[in-house]
């Protein structure tokens, strides 16, 4: 999960990390679900301009797929054939998550995430959801963006302000998204994923999925079971949550990280703050962010808060980043340069987080008396990261939205697909692990939950063990063991990592 958050443009530096289409003949509208389902025409594949190897292409949905009359939008997708045809297996859609990463990305430009025997089994099909990258972006002022105000409000004035703000910045992607902008919610976009199916000639797909990426495919599980073959779900969504508690189990999982990188400097002697009490180095640091001594290691006429350090370290989390981390951490206590990239300005930005989020979820903060008590409650479980700031930004994105939300929460139901897997860290800072246990707990009949023992974000191409088992599962439809684990692995420190952004 990729929340909205103000850009700061601190990160370590280091060794980092045009569509077409046409109609064709008609695919038969088969839903599986008792529906009549529009038909849709094959993909016109042609090369991607990006790399010439993977294949790319449009589809013409309707933007609101109840009332085709509201107006039509091109899908983007982009495909990688099975290495080895003859023993090819079907097609893999995949979706990276956030809300607002690019599957058309991930397919050109990350097929090696993928095994080389899967690469060889599946077609590996990623798509750019509506309001993402290619697919009719959402639109808004770059200006407007970065006057974003504090998401921790300290008085019921700016609590007020952000309010107001929320809804001038959506007005604003309104009016310059058109349209698509009322509809980019999970419940629009798995009818679009069965349009790719359908498109494909399929009468069954796999699918990977990966953060917010899960959420799609559980849905997609509930409504299409039928028309699954093979599901993998890396990270977990849980759609049943309210806003406390999805606050809370977030706030937790940022701590836990946290305390896990105390932990590695503490037995690692090329931890920048090893043999130092990492903890009260780290809580230093964040009080004299408090008084404003931190600068900005880029500017140094402007300051680093509290929330900004944050922030940067959760994005080290998710690799995790645990060595960069320290460094830079050791540099700001000692006042010490570090570069940065910075945020580039534009006339617009692509904003899509808070269209989709915001019509994903009602977590409602009615007032600056609720939202002391939901900051209470976080910092009460999460006091080192000051109350996490994932879910946190994630809620505050959405104050001041209209209700109702076109897709409201509710308990995860599948009852008519196959097994489904669901891996997950333990120490995931952004999707909790009580996230994946109680979305399971939820589905005991469909899904099987592999438990990895270790940290960070996204699960597969972790170990040799998780990898075997996913592997496993996509070739021969086969899960691990209930209650399966894979042991950790020591995450490696690279010289010159950055954070993940």
């Amino acid at each position: 999960m990729r929340p909205v958050a103000r850009a700061i443009g601190v990160v370590l530096t280091g060794s980092a990390l045009v569509l077409t289409a046409g109609a064709a003949s008609a695919r038969p509208a088969d839903t599986g679900v008792g529906q009549t389902a529009r038909e849709v025409a094959a993909i016109d594949w042609e090369p991607c301009i990006e790399d010439l190897t993977a294949e790319c292409g449009t589809l013409r949905l309707p933007i609101d797929h109840q009332k085709p009359s509201v107006g039509e939008f091109d899908l983007a997708v982009a495909r990688r054939k099975a290495t080895d045809p003859a023993g090819r297996i079907g097609v893999l859609l995949i979706n990276p998550g956030g809300p607002g990463n690019s599957g058309v990305d991930y397919t050109i430009f990350r097929q090696e995430s993928f095994s080389a025997d899967v690469r060889a089994r599946f077609d590996i099909v990623g798509f750019d959801p509506r309001g993402v990258r290619r697919t009719q972006p959402v639109r808004c002022s770059t200006d407007l963006v970065q006057r974003q105000p504090s998401t921790y409000p300290k008085t019921e004035a700016e609590f007020d302000d952000l309010v107001s703000y929320n809804r001038e910045l959506r007005e604003d992607c309104r009016e310059r998204s058109g349209p698509i902008f009322d509809h980019t919610d999970t419940g629009a976009t798995i009818q679009d994923m069965d349009a790719i199916r359908r498109s494909l000639g399929e009468k069954k797909i796999n699918y990977y999925g990966l953060s917010y990426g899960t959420l799609m495919g559980q849905q997609y599980a509930e409504r299409y079971g039928d028309k699954i073959r093979a599901m993998v779900l890396d990270s977990n969504m849980d759609h049943s949550l309210g806003t406390t508690s999805f606050a809370v189990t977030e706030a937790k999982a940022a701590e836990g990280a946290f305390t896990e990188w105390a932990k590695w400097c503490d037995r690692t002697t090329s931890c920048a703050l090893h043999g130092k009490d990492v903890t009260e180095v780290w809580d230093g640091l964040l009080a004299k962010a408090d008084r404003g001594e931190v600068r900005h290691p880029g500017d140094p006429s402007k300051t680093l808060t509290a929330q900004d350090i944050v922030t940067s370290a959760l994005g080290a989390f998710h690799r995790p980043a645990w060595g960069p981390l320290a460094q830079f951490v050791a540099d700001l206590d000692a006042r010490q340069p570090t570069q940065v990239s910075a945020f580039a300005a534009d006339e617009v930005v692509d904003n899509v987080f808070p269209s989709v989020f915001c019509e994903d979820w009602h977590l409602p903060v009615r007032d600056f008396t609720e939202y002391r008590a939901l900051v209470a409650a976080e910092r009460g479980v999460s006091p080192h990261m000051r109350g996490g700031g994932r879910a946190h930004s994630s809620i505050t994105a959405c104050l001041g939205w209209p209700d109702p939300v076109n897709n409201r929460q509710h308990r995860l139901d599948i009852d008519n697909a196959p097994k489904i897997l669901m891996v997950n860290a333990l120490y995931d800072p952004a999707t909790a692990y009580s996230w994946a246990a109680n979305a399971h707990r939820q589905t005991r009949g469909t899904t099987m939950l592999l438990t990895y023992e270790g940290w960070g974000h996204g699960v597969y191409g972790r170990s040799a063990c998780v990898d075997t088992a996913v592997d496993t599962y996509l070739a021969t439809v086969k899960t691990p063991k209930l209650n399966a684990r894979c042991a950790a692995v020591e995450p490696a420190s690279v010289a010159g990592e950055t954070f993940p952004r």
